[in-house]
């Protein structure tokens, strides 16, 4: 396994494909002042191998004070009860993907395709309506309601040292009936992350994209792939 890497100032990749287990997505630490925020969370099966990668970062799992999950697939989600029961983390996700995660439903966490099981785990605070913007002393974590991956889907920015940071975990899909996917409504929130000129991308799966070309250019290109 690799170790963690700075994504920009005060954001750090610590999970996902060769830096923590290979089924994780892509999980990524934001430094504040008095906190740390977590962005996902992995599979669950290599939690303390996340604790690590943070310690080795120089920084203290223990102040984590949120995780944030961007939508409610086992990949992102699977260790957030361990960051909830260990560090006390409160866990905040959109309304629409909540219930998925409190009731741990094994199709729509996707939990079956990993073979696995997902906890019944409250979720401490439920997104609502297209932007809701989260307050870490004097900073803005922008979380975005972008539907189409899962009708709760969510991207999150932040603009930091006059860049802005986009977290797009799952632009690529999968779309299937069984996750409530709705291409329709997934068009129309790659428009809005268009819009935001972003000047680094951090996909779920597919890695980061520096540069404002080549975030928008992987954001079309993945509408073109759908027609």
């Amino acid at each position: 396994m690799g170790k963690a890497e700075v994504i920009a100032d005060g954001v750090y990749l610590v999970g996902g494909p060769g830096v923590s287990h290979s089924e994780d997505a892509t999980v990524f630490v934001v430094t504040f002042p008095e906190e740390l925020v977590m962005i996902d969370s992995g599979t669950g099966k290599s939690a303390g191998r996340l604790v690590k990668n943070i310690e080795d970062s120089g920084l203290d799992p223990s102040k984590i004070s949120t995780v944030i999950l961007t939508h409610c697939h086992i990949d992102h989600i699977g260790a957030a009860p361990y960051f909830r029961e260990r560090f006390d983390s409160r866990l905040v996700v959109h309304e629409l993907d909540a219930e998925a995660i409190e009731k741990g439903d094994p199709v729509l966490t996707a939990a079956n395709w990993y073979g696995t099981n997902f906890p019944p785990t409250p979720v401490d605070k439920k997104l609502k309506g297209e932007h809701e913007v989260l307050l870490f002393g004097k900073e803005e974590l922008h979380c975005l309601h972008t539907p189409g991956h899962t009708p709760g889907s969510i991207s999150i920015y932040l603009d930091r040292g006059g860049k802005r940071i986009l977290f797009g975990q799952d632009i690529h899909g999968p779309f299937l009936p069984s996750f409530k996917s709705n291409v329709i409504l997934w068009r129309r929130s790659m428009e809005k992350l268009l819009a935001l000129n972003a000047d680094i991308l951090c996909e779920g799966h597919y890695g980061i994209f520096s540069g404002r070309q080549r975030a928008a250019a992987y954001i079309r290109s993945q509408l073109r792939q759908l027609g």
